[in-house]
């Protein structure tokens, strides 16, 4: 849902704001039920800005749907646009060591098989590192250039004046040739981290770029942000037919679990259970792999043992120089250990 107000513009080059769409037109609520979108366009309707966001808020505050006339989905959006206004490109990236992304000499083989592995459809390039991004690749791209290079066209032999047909002979694809070969480039957005993500969503509408690079002040890639990782702060995630949910924790039994460090506290605490308490570091971290190395200090090696938990203990099974990667919780058979108790 875009919060952008467009104008239209004369010959002249003189910009109006255009009318208040007529909700009514398209829909006839009851009168003693008005629609979640009537209502909307009534708040979005010119006004001082602070008594439109005070008011939207205290709607939302309102115990219930008969209180608000919103219902819980609907409420659960407003307040994700709400919170889209204070929010930063870093709080919607996905980090440098997550990042996806192929170099511009890699073949058009390569680039095939970069694809399937990763189930993207669309990488970042770059030249000698993530630091020296080019630009970004996109998968109809490179099936179109495909498509392109295979098709040939002839006559059927056994009918004379038969019309020209067209086929594919994948045969004629060279494989060998590389992504700076082919002229696949897009451009990709370069953005600060602290720019506000309701901008840059409008900077990708009104450009037509649906990836920026985070670059940090010294001018290496800090991470990267999508248009669609913005719109799910305020829809939720969007996963089409090719999304495989992907689980991250798993019971082993015997009050084993393994981890990704990614895996959400939330998601965390709801399979291990309610004496898994992280209501300490739920300030400090989101993640459980970001529980371990706020309570660590810092990055952990592999092997390295934390209780951060009473009751339990957390070791790094996997990890690298950037991050943690995988974890194994185990329950104490008899509560806290006696340093926590």
């Amino acid at each position: 849902m875009s919060m952008t107000h467009h104008q239209d513009e004369t010959a002249s080059g003189e910009r109006h704001a255009p009318e208040a769409p007529d909700v009514r037109s398209r829909r006839r609520p009851r009168e003693d039920e008005p629609g979640f979108f009537e209502q909307l366009v009534t708040f979005l309707r010119p006004r001082v800005p602070p008594s439109l966001r005070e008011e939207l808020v205290d709607a939302l505050m309102g115990e219930g749907t008969e209180a608000t006339g919103f219902s819980p989905g609907e409420r659960l959006m407003l307040t994700n646009i709400l919170e889209l206004h204070d929010m930063r490109v870093e709080d919607v990236m996905v980090s440098r060591t997550e990042i996806d992304a192929v170099p511009v000499t890699a073949t058009l083989a390569e680039l095939m098989a970069r694809f399937e592995e990763t189930g993207r459809s669309r990488m970042p390039v770059y030249g000698d590192g993530l630091d020296d991004p080019l630009g970004m690749v996109h998968i109809r791209d490179m099936v179109g250039h495909i498509t392109r290079a295979a098709l040939c066209f002839g006559h059927d032999k056994e009918q004379e004046g038969a019309p020209v047909r067209s086929t594919l002979d994948l045969a004629r694809v060279d494989l060998d040739h590389t992504i700076a070969d082919l002229g696949l480039l897009r451009q990709v957005l370069f953005v600060p981290p602290s720019m506000h993500a309701a901008e840059l969503m409008a900077r990708m509408q009104a450009s037509h770029i649906q990836m920026a690079l985070v670059i940090d002040e010294y001018g290496g890639t800090d991470g990267l942000v999508s248009l669609e990782d913005i719109l799910e702060m305020v829809v939720g995630d969007i996963e089409d037919e090719h999304d495989d949910e992907e689980i991250l924790v798993t019971h082993a039994g015997d009050g084993v679990y393994y981890a990704d460090a990614r895996a959400e506290l939330e998601d965390v605490c709801k399979l291990v259970g309610p004496d898994f308490d992280v209501s300490a570091h739920e300030d400090e971290a989101d993640t459980i792999g970001g529980l371990v190395v706020q309570a660590h200090g810092g990055l952990p090696e592999i092997g390295t043992v934390i209780e951060a938990v009473p009751g339990f203990e957390i070791e790094v099974l996997d990890a690298d120089p950037r991050r943690v990667k995988r974890l194994r919780i185990v329950r104490f058979p008899e509560g806290p250990s006696p340093e926590l108790a």
